[in-house]
């Protein structure tokens, strides 16, 4: 029983469409990270690594770029016409609408009530503590995700 479940999770970590969305969400978070050190909007080391590993928003869209590896590699390697390939493709297109839709959206809203609420507290109006502010991709954002996660995708099934 215990030998079966490690023989599936060892083929997990070869899988070439695991990996690939893997190397396409990591390698973006990279490039996300490396953008804004050049920049210098990283102020510490804490943000650094959240940066790295988890930050949201910023260029490229690493949630854009993992589903379209994930639509890639399985149209490449069960066809375009295949139902788990349409499914992908669903779920990778649901994925960018919320990337550049809703949670830009959101995260506007927030830092408008944010900034609402602060104005109420500092004139002693009520007690006011900050949402959290969601941040969403600008289209260019999602749109290098993409094309970055499709240069992954075809990699990975090519190569």
């Amino acid at each position: 029983m215990i030998s079966s479940a490690l023989r599936q999770l060892q083929s997990l970590f070869v899988n070439p469409i695991f990996l690939s969305c893997i190397f396409s969400w990591f390698s973006a978070q990279f490039i996300k990270t490396v953008i804004k050190l050049l920049t210098g909007r990283v102020s510490s080391m804490m943000e650094l690594f959240e940066l790295l590993l988890w930050r949201t928003g910023g260029m490229p869209s690493s949630h854009s770029s993992l589903v379209c590896t994930l639509s890639t590699t399985i149209g490449f390697r069960n066809g375009l016409n295949s139902d788990i390939f349409i499914l992908s493709l669903c779920f990778a297109l649901v994925t960018i609408r919320d990337a550049v839709g809703v949670r830009l959206a959101s995260g506007i809203q927030a830092r408008v009530i944010n900034e609402i609420g602060t104005s109420l507290e500092n004139k002693s109006i009520l007690k006011f503590k900050s949402i959290k502010e969601v941040q969403g991709h600008k289209p260019a954002e999602v749109f290098v995700g993409c094309f970055w996660g499709i240069a992954i995708g075809i990699a990975f099934s090519v190569l």
